[in-house]
């Protein structure tokens, strides 16, 4: 599992621009949704060329919280990385750049819609009310990307909790363009995973400073409980 204690530039850096830690103090359950970002095989299983091994250690993580937002009356949405030959066009600068022609094509092998690759990781406990959304860019909730958006939206969910893979790639421009749709935006530390603990923290920090808020899975789960006795004793 990754360290996830925030550097305390990020600390001093959010209470600098709001006066306080936490930018989400309570939230309310049935306004959330918890976004799974690409736990997928083609991430987690051993010997893919976009393996990320500790994706496989924060699924435990990643099935407490969808059992405890189901509970509490919010919303489990599972999103999955998905990419055809026509990505190496109309995403050429990714397929030509970022990745050598070897990687390109083995990467569009293990994320095609359909491919062993592409399915979710058998461990996730994943239910039928639960939302599956494919995306076609590293952010859920860049415009054309996904619907993500217009389907939270259409749901009355306004506060999103972001968890999966990578940390510093699919999860922070996720994070960052929920944030900038107007959605409340928080990442949990010990239920993202990324290739090593530095590009971790790094992109937790500049969440926690400038996008959203960041807490651990047991501290989340505590807010929804919390959330959910508050609307029953205000319902009484």
């Amino acid at each position: 599992m990754h360290k996830t204690d925030l550097p305390q530039y990020a600390i001093d850096g959010a209470i600098r621009r709001r006066g306080k830690l936490h930018l989400f103090e309570e939230i309310e359950p049935t306004k959330s949704v918890l976004v799974v970002i690409d736990m997928q095989n083609a991430f987690l299983q051993e010997g893919s060329p976009a393996e990320v091994p500790v994706a496989r250690e924060i699924v435990p993580n990643i099935n407490t919280l969808a059992a405890a937002f189901r509970s509490s009356g919010g919303r489990v949405a599972w999103v999955q990385m998905t990419q055809s030959e026509d990505s190496l066009v109309d995403w050429s600068v990714f397929y030509t750049g970022v990745n050598n022609p070897d990687r390109a094509g083995r990467m569009i092998g293990v994320l095609n819609e359909g491919s062993d690759g592409h399915t979710l990781w058998p461990e996730l406990e994943v239910q039928d009310d639960d939302l599956i959304v494919l995306k076609d860019r590293y952010s859920a909730f860049l415009p054309g990307a996904s619907d993500l958006a217009e389907i939270l939206e259409h749901h009355g969910l306004d506060t999103v909790v972001i968890t999966g893979t990578l940390t510093n790639v699919c999860s922070e421009s996720s994070a960052r363009d929920a944030m900038m749709r107007n959605f409340k935006t928080i990442m949990i530390s010990d239920a993202n995973a990324a290739p090593t603990d530095e590009e971790h923290i790094a992109s937790l920090a500049s969440i926690l400073q400038v996008f959203g808020d960041v807490y651990d899975t047991q501290e989340m789960v505590a807010l929804l409980e919390s959330g959910a006795e508050n609307k029953t004793v205000a319902a009484e």
